[in-house]
């Protein structure tokens, strides 16, 4: 046993269980500082979104609760990592720092120079994979390149021997002689000035409890029916477990043997096909995080390089993007998907598909600026998940829907919100509509929008674009892209 006291370093793994960091700390026998560094400067060209922030001021303190009922205290501090770290090595004497994994390029680098400098100073540092199954520099083709197609890298996986889940953290807490100091949560200032998350609380519960207790629901309720009820957005058919993924809460490590479990318990695994459907979502998310990782530049440039001259529309007043941001294109399936968005920090995947679709096809305006607001706006806004997302719906990235596969914003409504549930819920003022009409407002006789209150042009908004008009412009752009790359 080490008098000397082990620093666990907390970024995106916020959460007592399946935690490797805090395994070593505990097997290294000495007391157990638990760090929390909010360096905003250090996250680079894409520090936390307003949204994102939200969360992680709850899941500070559902985590701070819990450390502290085991007798232990989370440090929490501000300003550049490096600096912070070195001055709490000196200042507690601690002889080793522990930490999980990032995968964000500019982070890697950012973590090599910490570690090298903390080793230089005779301190241990040893950092673990805390958040995939299988982190992406262990994953290659038969040629030994990156993947660049989903169906083959999941296949590949499904092949490969699952990480168990890890010890945790101690209970009770090895507590240091003395504690270093550290700032109250509300120094961090977290929290939007402004009311805009003020709903947020009704939708969420963040932390590694409401984490667990998503989980635990969702395979007990919901996860056999999960293929048949995930693509609706007015039922509650997905696992909403994005956010707690993103910020560590819990592993995928833990779903995955929570959803082996039920499959013992089956006699079969995975133990159903909505189970099935389910484990191949979490591997679109290790599928990108790999194209992050072997892909640095595609947060902000296009992976198949030939769409770095498409010909997307100019809007120099923001006027069409502004329609977009706030729900106001005229389209109900995509307006609600946009209010769902700013009401709860967070939007069903399907619709996120729609709305993605509608800005990059029907507007023509560039998927960056789609991957912006979204960052700024979701609670579970993600580097990896949000760029693959984007690029998809662009069909400029890896595995992409081809840029000529356009969403119907009408018939995506009529088929995935058929009663109009999802479009009532967060368009209100065309819910008076029958079912017939509620997708396409426009195409209702003037008596039966009067009699539901809509006076289109002022009660809600007029489409923004014509959908065929739209669609077809966007198809001669793709044209002449391909003509100018020929």
């Amino acid at each position: 046993m080490s008098d000397s006291p082990s620093i666990v370093w907390l970024r995106q793994d916020l959460r007592l269980h399946d935690q490797p960091a805090f395994a070593a700390a505990s097997q290294r026998g000495a007391p157990i500082i638990p760090v929390f560094i909010f360096d905003e400067a250090g996250e680079g060209a894409w520090p936390l979104g307003g949204a994102a922030r939200w969360w992680l001021h709850h899941s500070l303190t559902r985590l701070a609760e819990s450390i502290d009922a085991r007798g232990g205290r989370l440090i929490l501090a501000e300003g550049d990592s490096h600096r912070v770290l070195t001055g709490l090595v000196r200042q507690a004497g601690a002889g080793a720092v522990y930490w999980s994994r990032r995968y964000e390029p500019e982070i890697i680098e950012r973590d090599k120079q910490i570690k090298q400098a903390l080793g230089e100073l005779g301190v241990q540092v040893k950092s673990f994979n805390g958040s995939l199954l299988h982190e992406p520099h262990t994953i290659q083709n038969k040629q030994g390149r990156p993947f660049q197609v989903f169906t083959p890298f999941w296949r590949h996986c499904l092949d490969l021997e699952k990480p168990p889940v890890a010890g945790g953290a101690p209970d009770p807490w090895p507590v240091p002689a003395e504690w270093p100091e550290g700032k109250s949560l509300s120094d961090l200032n977290l929290l939007p000035a402004l009311n805009w998350a003020d709903a947020f609380g009704d939708h969420h519960e963040p932390g590694e409890a409401g984490a667990l207790l998503r989980l635990n629901e969702f395979l007990s309720e919901s996860v056999d029916a999960y293929q048949d009820r995930r693509d609706i957005p007015g039922t509650r058919g997905t696992s909403r477990l994005s956010p707690h993924l993103h910020f560590g809460e819990i592993s995928p490590r833990q779903i995955w043997t929570a959803t082996a479990e039920l499959g013992r318990k089956a006699g079969t695994f995975p133990p159903s096909k909505g189970a099935r459907v389910f484990l191949s979502e979490v591997g679109w998310r290790e599928f990108a995080y790999h194209l992050l990782y072997h892909f640095p530049h595609t947060p902000t440039d296009p992976l198949r390089d030939n769409f770095s001259e498409f010909p997307w529309r100019s809007d120099p007043d923001g006027k069409l993007l502004k329609a977009w941001q706030r729900g106001q294109t005229g389209y109900p399936i995509v307006d609600a998907g946009m209010r769902e968005l700013w009401t709860t920090g967070w939007m069903h995947n399907r619709v996120r598909m729609i709305v993605a679709s509608f800005l990059v096809k029907h507007l023509r305006l560039p998927w960056q600026r789609g991957a912006e607001w979204f960052w700024d706006t979701l609670v579970d806004a993600d580097l990896a998940s949000n760029t693959l997302g984007w690029q998809w719906s662009a069909g400029c990235g890896a595995d992409a829907a081809p840029y000529f596969r356009i969403f119907a914003p009408v018939l995506q409504g009529q088929k995935f919100d058929k009663q109009g549930d999802y479009v009532r819920q967060w368009v209100p003022e065309i819910a008076g509509l029958p079912n017939k009409f509620l997708h396409a407002p426009w195409e209702a006789p003037e008596a039966i929008c009067q009699h539901a209150g809509v006076v289109l042009g002022e009660t809600y908004p007029v489409p923004v674009v014509d959908h065929k008009t739209a669609r077809d412009e966007a198809l001669a752009a793709f044209q002449r892209l391909k003509t100018s790359r020929a």
